[in-house]
């Protein structure tokens, strides 16, 4: 997307943003590509389908209760080191796609979070140099469906990995453009009402910090995603718990990156 808010196709000059863009200098390529006019490429309708900016990565890790006001009202203590689980990289979801109710599901729930794509593959990577690793910053919505995730044992994966449920985007904003990962306003709304209003300077665990950390106990590959955590607000922490239902409208947004809106619709 330009500056002026219109859409190029760049697929003539660049097939795909996956693992091979970011770790052969795609994003360096692109903005040259850029500067010089976007040569070839043309307008795209602003009715078109979005996808989400990266190809489909291949480990979305995510952080479980990086905010204190969730951790709360989450319940089960409060973290002394980052909770970390995965969500399965079919999950992966445009930044406007429909987010489906699974089969057998009643209690589907909303995070809105910071999402770090990794611009470098990451190992054991030291704190300082680790914001070296980011090749930049998107919205993400880390859909969960509780009655998987806390009544049915075992660990969260069931409960966060239904097809939809890892909608990002609908930009990849550089780091040059994003002063601070830890000082932006991200927020949730549901059906026009706010329920998530919160401050990435929040985090229990700054990206930074998630980076290095994750970097000790698997390689971070170029492309893969890292969702940070969500502040309070969600729908199983109200009283009583509001969950999604058919038709609801869901928009999370972040300062400077954008807003995802999704429509909730029942499995076929």
């Amino acid at each position: 997307m330009l500056p002026d808010g219109r859409r190029i196709d760049a697929s003539g000059e660049f097939l795909e943003f996956d693992e091979g863009f970011f770790a052969m200098g795609g994003l360096e390529a692109l903005a040259e590509w850029m500067s010089d006019g976007c040569p070839g490429g043309a307008e795209i309708d602003p009715d078109v389908r979005v996808g989400p900016p990266v190809d489909r990565p291949s480990k979305i890790v995510c952080v479980g209760k990086n905010y204190l006001d969730h951790a709360k009202e989450f319940g089960e203590g409060i973290p002394t080191e980052p909770v970390l689980f995965l969500k399965a990289p079919s999950a992966w979801s445009g930044p406007h796609d429909d987010v489906i109710i699974p089969r057998g599901a009643r209690k589907l729930d909303y995070e809105v979070e910071l999402a770090v794509v990794i611009g470098r593959t990451a190992s054991y990577v030291p704190e300082l140099e680790a914001l070296d690793y980011v090749a930049g910053y998107s919205v993400f919505c880390d859909f969960s469906e509780r009655a998987f995730q806390k009544d049915m044992g075992g660990q969260w994966t069931k409960g966060k990995s239904a097809d939809s449920f890892a909608p990002m985007g609908p930009c990849l904003v550089t780091p040059d453009e994003v002063v601070d990962p830890q000082a932006l306003r991200l927020a949730c709304e549901v059906n026009g009402e706010l329920r998530q209003n919160g401050w990435t300077g929040d985090m229990m665990f700054g990206v930074k910090y998630l980076v290095a950390y994750i970097s000790r106990f698997m390689t971070l590959m170029p492309g893969d995603v890292v969702a940070t955590g969500t502040p309070g607000g969600v729908g199983m922490g109200m009283e009583p718990p509001r969950f999604l239902l058919p038709g609801d409208r869901v928009e999370c947004s972040i300062e400077g990156l954008g807003s995802l809106r999704q429509r909730v619709v029942a499995s076929v």
